[in-house]
């Protein structure tokens, strides 16, 4: 079972280990593209006004560019406590147990724009990229879609896509029955149905913690709405059969 994750824009700043190394990463195949992602964006970082417009960042976001000049010598964390924002607040990776954890590192996967998927206990640095960034020279959905999906395909199990669109985009699951994308919706009182915003990022990241403290990968997709109804979550087939809907209650 793969758990598939888009990334954030925020990131916690600091590591305790070694500098970025992108042959130590899940997918080491991917390493190629790693390299040329990563020299694009260093040769980027030297120019500050550059950067600002090809990332779009204003005036207050200056730290993000100091971020960038330093991330292939800087420290590393696990990619679960790099990323913050509503997704990873929901998921609380540092009150995850240590066998939680190890789950994680086996089965979720974090989809980052600079590196591709990445493990969860996979090492990175802080960095500043999205996956609608303009690279010079680097059209990032063209340079990861195809190398990404035949890495992903090459999976051989469940596939539960719960990235971002444009995420998902950079290296689209394989279409297979054991492969399928979440969406997010809420429901309200009469039944209506209606996707979310920004609470779907909170529900991916607590229904991704609910899987991890269950600690059973999931074979198939009925596994998955069995495992997810046992603890609470309501996970169900949608008119599209490539989509699973995550039902929470509308707020």
């Amino acid at each position: 079972m793969l758990i598939l994750l888009p990334p954030s824009e925020t990131k916690r700043d600091g590591g305790g280990a070694p500098r970025l190394d992108v042959t130590s990463l899940a997918f080491p195949r991917l390493a190629p593209e790693r390299r040329v992602v990563v020299k694009a964006l260093r040769e980027l970082a030297r120019d500050d006004d550059e950067s600002a417009r090809a990332l779009k960042l204003g005036p207050q976001q200056s730290h993000e560019l100091a971020r960038n000049r330093s991330f292939t010598t800087s420290p590393t964390m696990p990619a679960i406590d790099r990323f913050t924002g509503v997704l990873f607040d929901g998921l609380e990776a540092h009150t995850l147990t240590e066998a939680e954890r190890s789950f994680a590192g086996e089965h979720v996967l974090i989809h980052s724009a600079l590196l591709g998927p990445v493990s969860a206990l996979d090492s990175v640095p802080a960095y500043r990229l999205s996956h609608n960034s303009r690279l010079p020279g680097v059209s990032l959905r063209s340079h990861w879609a195809a190398p990404v999906a035949a890495q992903i395909a090459a999976h051989d199990g469940l596939v539960l896509d719960l990235r971002s669109e444009g995420y998902a985009a950079l290296g689209p699951r394989p279409k297979r029955d054991d492969s399928v994308f979440v969406r997010v919706v809420s429901e309200g009182d009469d039944g209506r149905r209606r996707a979310l915003n920004h609470f779907n990022k909170k529900a991916k990241g607590e229904f991704t913690r609910a899987v991890l403290q269950q600690g059973a990968a999931f074979d198939t997709v009925d596994d998955a709405i069995d495992g997810a109804r046992s603890v609470g979550w309501r996970l169900e087939r949608s008119s599209d059969p490539g989509e699973l809907e995550l039902v929470v209650a509308a707020h």
